[in-house]
C-alpha cells in the first residue's frame, strides 16, 4: 500500500480519537493550549494565521483573541478554490465572518490578505517527526509549500495529545510541521529540535 493509500483508512480512526478527546477535554484544552502557546512558542515575526474550529477540532479561539489583544496581527484562512492554496485574511475579535467551504468561517474578501509568519494548522493526527494527517484536500500543504518558497514560515500543528500516532504516511507534496501545540504544551518536532 502506498503512503497516499494508507492515509484514507487512518482518517476514520483518527477522527474517532479526536472526537473522544474533544468530549473529554474540549473546554479545558482550549485554555491550556492558549496558555502553553503564549508561554512557550516563539514570538511571530509577523501575522499569525489560525483557523475557526469546525466539529471537534481543538478550539484555538481563546488563543487568537489573546494574540489580537496583545496587538499581534491575526488572520483566518479562506478557501480560494479547489486545488488552490488558502487566502489568509486579517481578523479581529467580534468581526462578522462569512460561511466558507467545508463548514469553515472566514473574514470577507474585502478584509484584504496577509502573509502569515506563523501558521496554526488543524489536523486529524500527527507524529513525532512532524508529519500531519489532514482531511485530504491538500489546502494546507499547498499553502505551506507556497509560503516556504517566498520566505520563512513556522507551521504549528494543533490538536489533542491523543491525536499523536506512531507514524503518519507522507508523500513528496506533504509539508512537515515545525512544531505541535496540544493541551499538554508546545513542542518543536524532532527534526526542528535537532537543528534549532
Amino acid at each position: 500500500m502506498t503512503d497516499a493509500a494508507a492515509k484514507s483508512p487512518m482518517r476514520a480512526a483518527a477522527a474517532a480519537r479526536r472526537r473522544v478527546a474533544s468530549q473529554a477535554f474540549g473546554a479545558t484544552a482550549a485554555l491550556a493550549a492558549r496558555d502553553a502557546f503564549l508561554a512557550t512558542a516563539p514570538k511571530a515575526d509577523g501575522p499569525v494565521a489560525g483557523y475557526w474550529p469546525i466539529g471537534d477540532e481543538l478550539d484555538i479561539r481563546p488563543l487568537l483573541t489573546a494574540l489580537a489583544e496583545a496587538k499581534c496581527e491575526v488572520a483566518l484562512p479562506a478557501v480560494a478554490g479547489r486545488g488552490m492554496p488558502l487566502d489568509f485574511r486579517p481578523w479581529t475579535p467580534g468581526q462578522p465572518l462569512e460561511a466558507g467551504a467545508h463548514g469553515t468561517r472566514h473574514p470577507p474578501a474585502d478584509a484584504g490578505r496577509v502573509r502569515p509568519a506563523l501558521l496554526l494548522v488543524p489536523l486529524l493526527a500527527f507524529d513525532g517527526e512532524g508529519w500531519r494527517l489532514g482531511y485530504g484536500g491538500g489546502y494546507y500543504d499547498r499553502s505551506l509549500g507556497l509560503l516556504r518558497q517566498s520566505g520563512r514560515v513556522i507551521a504549528v500543528g494543533v490538536g489533542f495529545a491523543a491525536q499523536r500516532v506512531e507514524r503518519v504516511p507522507h508523500d513528496d507534496h506533504d509539508q512537515r510541521l515545525d512544531a505541535v501545540l496540544t493541551e499538554r504544551g508546545f513542542a518543536w518536532t524532532f527534526e526542528r529540535r535537532e537543528t534549532a
